[in-house]
């Protein structure tokens, strides 16, 4: 497809969250005519629920920790208190900026956003309910790319006052006394850690045998035992099938028959896909028993001009990905070279205190697949940048093949871990052996010192 084609294509982007407004602006600056429909608020539910204020959360949460322990540098520090309704205001602040930013730069671009809940009416075609009535946009590719929302169980009924989702969260008028948080995935252990910085005792219900149940055993370990340090209570193996509200707070029944109380409920238990109700059957879309989109490894629907992108698609809820996903879609619908992503080699981060980060094979994966590696491990407390700086807990696992010496993957627990990650995903990407990382000199005293001391 030449220049003169891609600026004949229509091409209709459905949501505006990272997957949607990356594959707008890369479509419209390859010359498309873009339009993108957006029911809320430009930037999706990662600007203004997810990602980023709960990131302004483990910010302010970091600084907390960081007063907590300044007695350890010699530093005499009163303990921190929060303010909630300043953090909320700061939250707000932000999430408001950064979609600033991102409607200056689609409107810069030429790309038309239309504010309404859109609708597929046809293979070809979206109906748009805006506030000055329908309105239709026909379109020759389409992108969906809805998002998703917080799973709510049965057992309980969120009340946005005691009963949360992780959207909640972030406008309370009070620091909760007590919360019980249901959910030890990544965002599980977020909320502990934000929670318990901020002031609040927490409870953490954990359904399996460990925190962070599909990762490295290793890493939950690190985790579990800061999190016992600050006084986290971790209730192991059960799962929670009844949450009710009491005069005070809230009751937490386990199938187990433990009771768990505090004055608020945390559900941190995974999404569903927003896909019901957007006319994906009259498309010709099809869906799985979840919800989510089927798409193949160009992201393709079942109708090959629509394309599906992000948490709609249940691959890897993650927004790098879905940006990813949607710049690619954009580039192969308008005739582009293009490669499916490796999903192999994605680079995942929790943001608890110490970080996780890992990317590419991981030892348990190796060991589960029966894949020979080789695996060698540095701690952080005999990292001189880590000793001076105070945060000593947590690790450098490096995973390479024995025969080629080719770094194969990584997983980073410490201060800092979701920035160190990136010499390691590079490292994947251009399949550096562990003695190009040996011959790499880092600055001393760093604490990526670490990763070559790891690969010597």
């Amino acid at each position: 497809m030449d220049t003169d084609d891609r600026r004949r294509v229509r091409f209709a982007v459905l949501g505006g969250g990272p997957a949607g407004t990356a594959c707008a602006t890369t479509a419209a600056a390859l010359g498309a005519q873009v339009t993108l429909v957006e029911k809320s608020i430009v930037g999706g539910a990662a600007h203004l629920w997810d990602c980023i204020p709960s990131k302004t959360m483990t910010a302010t949460a970091v600084r907390i920790d960081s007063i907590r322990n300044a007695s350890k540098l010699g530093l005499v520090a009163e303990p921190g208190r929060v303010d909630p309704k300043t953090l909320a205001e700061r939250i707000k602040t932000i999430s408001a900026d950064i979609t600033a930013n991102w409607v200056d730069l689609l409107e810069s671009q030429g790309v038309e956003i239309l504010r309404g809940a859109g609708r597929f009416t046809s293979p070809n075609e979206l109906t748009v309910d805006t506030e000055g009535g329908e309105r239709t946009v026909p379109f020759d590719v389409a992108l969906v790319s809805t998002g998703s929302s917080p799973r709510i169980p049965d057992w309980a009924e969120v009340d946005g006052e005691r009963i949360l989702t992780t959207r909640d969260a972030y406008d309370l008028p009070e620091i909760p006394e007590h919360v019980v948080v249901v959910g030890s995935g990544v965002t599980g252990v977020e909320f502990v850690h934000i929670f318990e910085s901020l002031g609040s005792q927490v409870t953490l219900v954990v359904s399996r045998q460990q925190v962070l149940p599909s990762r490295d055993p290793e890493v939950a370990a690190v985790l579990e035992e800061d999190f016992l340090e600050r006084g986290v209570r971790l209730v192991i193996g059960a799962r929670a099938v009844k949450a009710t509200r009491t005069d005070d707070g809230v009751e937490v029944v386990c199938d187990d028959g433990r009771v768990v109380r505090g004055s608020h409920l945390l559900l941190a238990i995974g999404s569903v896909p927003l896909t019901a109700g957007i006319g994906l059957e009259i498309a010709g879309v099809e869906t799985d028993r979840m919800g989510f989109v089927v798409v193949d490894e160009f992201q393709r629907t079942a109708v090959p001009h629509i394309y599906a992108a992000g948490d709609c698609t249940g691959q890897m809820l993650l927004s790098s990905v879905a940006a990813a996903q949607g710049r690619k879609i954009a580039r192969h619908a308008l005739g582009l070279p293009v490669k499916p992503i490796d999903y192999s080699k994605v680079t995942h981060a929790v943001f608890t205190q110490p970080e996780i980060a890992t990317v590419g094979l991981e030892e348990v994966d190796a060991a589960a697949q029966g894949r020979k590696v080789r695996t060698t491990k540095v701690p952080f407390a005999a990292n001189p940048r880590s000793v001076l700086q105070g945060y000593t807990r947590g690790f450098v696992k490096l995973v390479s093949d024995p025969a080629t010496g080719i770094v194969l993957g990584g997983t980073i627990v410490g201060h800092r871990a979701s920035e160190l990650i990136g010499i390691l995903a590079l490292a994947v990407q251009a399949r550096v052996t562990v003695s190009e990382l040996v011959e790499t000199l880092m600055v001393h005293p760093s604490l990526a010192e670490s990763i070559t001391d790891a690969a010597e």
